[in-house]
């Protein structure tokens, strides 16, 4: 997905990885213990979309307040700065083993509230405990991996936990189709997610501490104890000096710029690489989500639904294709990420993104421009129930489908009966009128109109995951692990994360109400704008680090990266170009 950082691995490390853990299966049994915390959070993360669509159902309240439907979504985000930013102080204080029982603690209960929701305020309070979950599992997940890991495979096995969370998404939207015809659909969905954690926290209980961790609070023994089953016996000496050398290193660097957050983010943005590297790791961050990917991830069957597949059950599988191609994604990035370059991606990626949003905002215009008319007869036929607003209309002749589905009408559409795309009937949007309309083997619309542009909407929605995921979706984590000078890598990756998390939660919070006032076209097409404003700012702001030391990155930008000449680095007495 969109969240968590990630350090990338190359084939070889994946080939030495399947080697090492083939040996010392323990190795994996670390690292997929510590994964299954990003399992929940891809899980959590991508459940929400196909169980709205049933919520929406049960609750009147949320079916008619856009700014429901939009709470119940984001809190989860909103839940998850909150989560990432004690995360950090919890993984210090209390250790990384702890930091995930704590996070499986919050997603069970979570899930169990949100099963047994009577009211939709408690499913925001469900999704507000999973989210802190969340937060602190997209920390703490990968840090355990990393810190208990072989040096020679960390890359490889860290990636392991970026793959689990698109996986956890693309199992979240099969768990949403499998449940579309079992009573309680979204009930089963959302709280189907306590197993998982059960299971992570049975295992974790049985697993020892991150032996950084216990190195760094003087438990020296248990620490080399643990090295001890993880490295050959020849090998545990050297990792516990690499071990000592580093800890004394990261307490210097500590020391350097003090211990207070708010004194660290000063002179932060004080120092003048570091200033450049928070605007390029800010802006990369920023447009991550500005590109309205987590629209797609957490809304796609409401977008589905908006243009022209009525039915919740064709809506979820349709999305699965979304799904799927940002687990495969996420995966191609690491074949890439290493050959072509940070940068590159990136603006190739920004590039496609544009394109497709673009067409994307033609179609849904298309599909609104040709909506079936509605018919005063076809209306007539149910009755005394004809649409309020189309009834009182003065010029009910300029109604279509699009206009009687407006927020301000109030109104459904059932289809007509010979042919989905002729004149059908407004009616007003009753559970009795719902049903008179299917028992005529018609369909019901609420969402979204009947379309000959549908599945062009959904092969462009495909597309647009497909240049998404490989660039946007993966390079600014790496960027954001590599472009900050190395006392200040702590600060600087926290900076961004927040900022990433903050606009998710804007994008989030408030796609459907741009979708009420500029119509599905427009919210479409002001996301192109926003991303066309980021490849703008990443083009003149961030520079190229593949293959760099951090020491290279840190003179470019105390230098001034530009985009327009050769920004090179001097490192004793070779060039390395960026």
């Amino acid at each position: 997905m969109v969240e968590g950082g990630i350090n990338k691995a190359d084939k070889t490390e994946f080939t030495e990885c399947w080697s090492a853990v083939w040996k010392t299966p323990y190795i994996m049994k670390l690292a997929l213990s510590a994964g299954i915390g990003g399992f929940l959070f891809g899980y959590d993360t991508g459940v929400i979309s196909g169980a709205l669509l049933y919520i929406r159902e049960d609750f009147n309240d949320v079916d008619e307040k856009t700014w429901l439907q939009e709470t119940i979504v984001s809190m989860a985000v909103a839940g998850a700065i909150f989560g990432a930013a004690t995360g950090g102080w919890l993984n210090d204080k209390f250790g990384r083993k702890l930091s995930i029982l704590i996070a499986d603690v919050l997603f069970f209960a979570g899930a169990i509230i949100m099963a047994v929701a009577p009211a939709p305020w408690v499913i925001i309070l469900g999704r507000i405990f999973v989210g802190l979950g969340v937060g602190m599992a997209s920390m703490t997940a990968p840090l355990y991996i990393s810190e208990a890991s072989p040096h020679k495979i960390r890359g490889a096995l860290v990636s392991t936990n970026g793959f689990l969370i698109t996986g956890g998404q693309f199992i979240s939207y099969l768990i949403n189709l499998a449940f579309t015809h079992v009573k309680g659909t979204w009930r089963w969905m959302l709280g189907i997610a306590g197993l998982p954690a059960v299971i992570q926290f049975l295992l974790m209980i049985t697993l020892p501490e991150s032996p950084r961790w216990l190195y760094r609070k003087g438990k020296v023994d248990e620490a080399k104890e643990i090295l001890a089953k993880i490295y050959s016996t020849e090998e545990v000496e050297e990792e516990m000096q690499a071990m000592k050398k580093s800890i004394e290193e990261e307490k210097a660097i500590e020391g350097s710029i003090g211990s207070s957050t708010f004194t660290q983010i000063k002179q932060a943005f004080g120092n003048t690489a570091c200033r450049r590297a928070l605007y390029a790791g800010i802006c990369v961050q920023v447009a991550q989500q500005f590109v309205g990917i987590n629209t797609v991830m957490y809304y796609s069957p409401t977008i589905i639904q908006f243009a022209g597949f009525a039915s919740n059950r064709t809506a979820v599988a349709l999305s699965l294709i979304t799904s799927g191609l940002n687990a495969v994604g996420s995966i191609v990035s690491v074949a890439f990420v290493d050959k072509y370059g940070r940068r590159r991606l990136m603006i190739i990626s920004m590039l496609g993104i544009i394109s497709c949003l673009v067409v994307l905002s033609v179609i849904f215009f298309q599909a609104s421009a040709h909506a079936p008319t509605i018919s005063g007869n076809e209306s007539a036929h149910f009755g005394n129930a004809t649409c309020k607003a189309y009834a009182n209309s003065p010029n009910p002749s300029s109604w279509n489908c699009m206009k009687c589905l407006a927020k301000e009408a109030d109104c459904g559409f059932c289809s007509n009966t010979n042919d989905l795309y002729a004149p059908g009937a407004c009616i007003a949007k009753t559970d009795a009128l719902e049903g008179a309309c299917k028992a005529e083997k018609r369909i019901w619309y609420t969402k979204g109109c009947p379309s000959k542009f549908g599945f062009l909407a959904v092969i462009f929605l495909g597309l647009y995951i497909i240049v998404y995921s490989p660039g946007m979706g993966t390079i600014p984590w790496v960027i954001n692990s590599e472009i900050y000078p190395l006392r200040f890598r702590g600060i600087g990756g926290g900076i961004a994360a927040v900022s990433n998390w903050t606009s998710n939660l804007i994008v989030s919070l408030t796609f459907l109400t741009l979708t009420e006032h500029l119509g599905s076209s427009g919210t479409f097409l002001l996301f192109a704008g926003f991303s066309l404003l980021g490849l703008v700012a990443i083009f003149f702001l961030v520079p190229e680090t593949k293959g760099m030391q951090f020491e290279e990155v840190e003179k470019v930008l105390q230098k001034g990266y530009s985009p327009f000449r050769k920004n090179t680095a001097t490192k004793d007495t070779s060039d390395h170009k960026n």
